[in-house]
């Protein structure tokens, strides 16, 4: 992690999220973001370092994680947020329920051991609450081979959600080994676009798949 440029993100999966964080609003705008799962707080960092004044909050279960990566890596000077310690479906309702956020990341997700009350559709459901009209939910989702976890998200996210596309390196939807795909729920159609940016900007091999082309990983 570069504490100096936070904008240059490391691992491939994050920086694909980052990528579809940009596509939320014009470059430079601020955003309101909810973290589920806070992790070493990289996102928030790259939030902050691309759209100063974001206002954002993360959530995580770990206290000791989270005291942990505030004294060891701090944020940059500016940087709104608010942390939460706690389940993820049960600290939405902690959280002022008139905030609506223009994106919510979860990234929790690896195996598939996934918690059952988070992932599944009832959950989702919950999380598009909390968005903004053309808020994106963004969730990470850690696999083995055969993809069993990131074929039941895709399938709850599609109840939840009005359109959902996978993002991941190509290799990955053969679905032979371990690694993540990155699973991105709007709330209009898939806007086509999207998929031609988010396959230039990579990493690279990038693939986008949506709408029919999804349709075979789902369940």
């Amino acid at each position: 992690m570069n504490l100096a440029r936070p904008e240059e993100i490391f691992y491939e999966y994050l920086r694909r999220i980052g990528h579809l964080v940009d596509l939320t609003a014009p470059g430079g705008q601020p955003v309101t973001a909810l973290h589920l799962g806070a992790g070493a707080l990289t996102l928030a960092r790259y939030i902050q370092g691309t759209r100063p004044g974001s206002v954002q909050y993360a959530v995580e279960l770990e206290r000791e994680l989270l005291d942990f990566v505030l004294r060891q890596l701090p944020l940059p000077e500016g940087t709104q947020l608010q942390t939460v310690i706690g389940d993820a479906r049960e600290s939405l309702t902690r959280i002022d329920p008139a905030l609506r956020f223009d994106v919510v990341i979860l990234d929790i997700f690896s195996g598939p051991d996934a918690p059952e009350h988070l992932a599944c559709s009832g959950f989702y459901r919950e999380v598009r609450e909390r968005l903004s009209p053309a808020g994106l939910l963004i969730v990470n989702v850690g696999d083995e081979p055969g993809l069993t976890l990131v074929r039941s998200q895709i399938g709850a996210m599609r109840q939840a959600m009005a359109d959902v596309a996978a993002v991941a390196e190509a290799g990955m939807f053969e679905g032979r080994y371990p690694g993540n795909i990155v699973l991105a729920g709007t709330q209009t159609p898939w806007p086509l676009e999207w998929t031609a940016e988010l396959t230039a900007r990579g990493p690279h091999p990038a693939r986008v798949l949506a709408g029919v082309d999804l349709d075979p990983l789902a369940r």
